[in-house]
């Protein structure tokens, strides 16, 4: 695994604010199942494709900008496939992300070009 990977495998501060720091142009991302999410430790910022099976949005309110919403999609980092999972807190549209190294397997459902589905 990639160096840079490796670290981003431990939880830590993450934020999205792509195009901009709000929860309505987070839910305009989520739409489109396609979310930036910066690590702020390291500066990386990554886009994932969302994997709406695993997210959770029934806690947070776009609209009102409160809540929490939980985003997993997947990538490739540096040759490395791996999943994102981040919490993020609508208000502030910051939370707490890792990676997660993934098999080709799992990859493939992530990004929707699996047999099964």
């Amino acid at each position: 695994m990639n160096e840079l990977v490796e670290r981003l495998t431990k939880p830590q501060p993450v934020e999205t604010a792509r195009p901009e720091k709000t929860a309505k142009a987070l839910k305009e991302c989520v739409d489109r199942d396609y979310v930036h999410v910066m690590f702020k430790k390291t500066g990386t910022e990554v886009g994932i494709q969302l994997d709406r099976r695993d997210c959770k949005f029934d806690e947070g309110d776009f609209e009102k900008s409160t809540g929490a919403v939980h985003l997993v999609g997947g990538l490739i980092l540096n040759y490395d496939k791996v999943r994102c999972v981040a919490d993020i807190d609508l208000a502030t549209c910051e939370g707490t992300g890792q990676l997660e190294a993934v098999s080709d397997e799992e990859y493939e459902q992530i990004m929707g070009r699996s047999e099964e589905k």
